[in-house]
């Protein structure tokens, strides 16, 4: 169950036999990825603890403050893990999240008025039972139909894939393609099984004749991106693509830790960084099946 921070420090004290069982900054590299949550803690909230002392893991009841101000309490994990789908700052307060989203208004009862009383009174049904609806059944997963339907692991070119998200992703294909003699013009694989309510994945880069898939993670504007829950879907996304036979070089910024064996972790894309990748494509396919296709 998780303790407040002056019992759970007080605690390690005692296991570890010191008066600091962690040393500022042993976990900066882990939470250097969360800049939303740097900016959310403050340690003269949590007995003058700063959040490098903090293992991710610790089951301990930290006070976080958002921009707007709103005060609340959340495990670390809990924190890691707040942001859904959901694009906007938001998303890492509780608080800041109900009022981007306000509860619907609950359907008005029927209401009666009983013999001799003046003040309506609301009954289920006229009759005065409780009545029990049935249960709704699961909404079955709707796939998209525009999917072609072609054999699992095909590249093709795809209406649904969104467009590029950022400049520097443009700048790393036009970078990339034009060392590369590949197909260009794909931006889909078809997968085995739905990835959210489609059968295909869209990749930031395919190289059809390698069977690489490469992806550009940055934790964004808001520090949202490719954190908590996207990095569990990032890593969903990898398992389809591995499963169908292709391979993936996920390029990680932002102090982002790495999720494959063949991640780069880069401050931001440079040439330097397009000879580490054009290695990388020779570690997994070999320079003999790789060399040829460079320009």
């Amino acid at each position: 169950m998780p303790e407040r921070v002056e019992l759970w420090w007080a605690r390690r004290q005692f296991s570890r036999g010191a008066d600091v069982p962690y040393p500022v900054g042993n976990y900066r590299d882990a939470w250097a990825s969360f800049p939303a949550l740097i900016r959310q803690y403050h340690p003269e909230l949590n007995a003058g603890i700063v959040l490098s002392q903090i293992p991710p893991a610790a089951d301990v009841l930290l006070l976080w403050q958002c921009e707007a101000g709103h005060k609340f309490a959340a495990t670390p994990d809990e924190q890691r893990n707040r942001p859904g789908r959901e694009r906007r700052r938001s998303a890492w307060c509780p608080d800041c999240a109900e009022l981007a989203r306000p509860a619907r208004a609950l359907p008005m009862r029927d209401v009666v008025t009983l013999p001799g009383a003046s003040v309506p009174a609301a009954v289920a049904n006229p009759i005065g039972r409780t009545v029990l609806r049935p249960r709704q059944p699961k909404r079955k997963l709707q796939l998209c139909p525009k999917t072609p339907d072609l054999p699992v692991g095909e590249s093709f070119l795809s209406g649904c894939a969104p467009r590029p998200a950022s400049a520097i992703e443009a700048q790393l294909r036009a970078d990339l393609f034009a060392r590369l003699s590949v197909t260009p013009a794909l931006n889909a694989v078809r997968v085995a099984r739905p990835f959210f309510d489609h059968v295909e994945v869209w990749p930031d880069i395919l190289l059809p004749e390698l069977r690489i898939a490469i992806e550009y993670d940055s934790t964004g504007r808001h520090g949202l991106e490719h954190v908590g829950r996207r990095a569990d879907a990032d890593r969903r996304k990898d398992r389809a693509l591995r499963s169908a036979r292709w391979e993936v070089i996920r390029i990680r910024t932002g102090k982002l830790e790495p999720l494959g064996p063949y991640d780069l972790q880069m401050s931001a894309w440079s040439r330097k960084g397009l000879g580490s990748l054009i290695d990388t494509l020779r570690d997994i396919r070999g320079p003999l099946l790789v060399d040829p296709y460079l320009a």
